[in-house]
């Protein structure tokens, strides 16, 4: 069994058990969180479809932890010129864990 659960525009396939890197979600470590944007949920080979969401559907996950991602650096040189510019960001994520998969 698996669904197909939307946050903040990303859209992710999970299954019980699984494990995921989603954008930062502003939520203690250890704490439950509930999507209520399933998409799709698969269940014995029958797949529910959600135009666009599924009512009464759930996907509930345990926060493991927030962290900050890899150093992302951007090179920006102009042509012809001795001039570059060097930026870089690191993306801050959060981990979660799924714990059940409601409804379908």
């Amino acid at each position: 069994m698996y669904a197909i659960v939307d946050n903040a525009g990303k859209q992710y396939k999970v299954a019980v058990g699984d494990k995921i890197v989603v954008d930062k979600m502003d939520v203690a470590p250890e704490s439950e969180v509930t999507f209520d944007k399933v998409l799709m949920i698969s269940k014995d080979g029958k797949n529910v479809y959600g135009f666009p969401y599924i009512d009464n559907a759930s996907v509930k996950a345990k926060v493991i932890e927030s962290f900050k991602g890899d150093k992302v650096l951007v090179l920006r040189p102009r042509p012809k010129k001795s001039h570059r510019r060097l930026k870089g960001h690191r993306s801050c994520f959060t981990k979660i864990a799924v714990t059940e998969i409601i409804g379908g």
